[in-house]
């Protein structure tokens, strides 16, 4: 079953949830253990202009820190570790999604994923939203975690 665990920025971090997915496909790619291969990310993102912001973010976003990711479609995911998915292709991914949709449903693939993750800024609709979700995978039998992170 799918373990989901939201990350809620607190209400003095001047990030959004763009910055904070960041900050976890980092922790979440550099948490294998010496010699292991790197869990294999995919992160919805249904708006393609909002994919192609992460996108160079996650180039930016740190000078001293190199994340193997791209756009689906305009990489090999064979070799691409971290994809960013605007429909959740490709359906081989399945160990972590990292969901960036603002909508209040859950993304209708996420149970194939071994971990759901559920970033959460400031912005008043996007909490709404993951609380309509959190109520969602809460009343669907799914183990939840609640992470409030600066």
């Amino acid at each position: 079953m799918t373990r989901v665990d939201f990350y809620v920025l607190k209400e003095s971090s001047r990030s959004d949830r763009f910055g904070l997915s960041c900050r976890l496909v980092e922790r979440i790619y550099k948490s294998a253990p010496a010699g292991e291969q790197p869990p294999r990310v995919l992160i919805y993102c249904p708006a393609s202009q909002q994919a192609r912001h992460l996108d160079r973010l996650l180039w930016s976003f740190r000078e001293d820190s190199f994340l193997p990711h791209g756009l689906v479609g305009e990489t090999d995911p064979a070799l691409t570790p971290i994809l960013i998915s605007t429909d959740g292709q490709p359906e081989a991914e399945d160990q972590v999604l990292i969901n960036l949709s603002p909508s209040p449903e859950a993304p209708p693939f996420f149970s194939r994923f071994e971990r759901l993750c559920e970033p959460l800024d400031h912005d008043t609709e996007i909490r709404q939203a993951g609380r309509k979700r959190y109520l969602y995978y809460r009343d669907s039998g799914y183990p939840l975690a609640h992470h409030e992170v600066g």
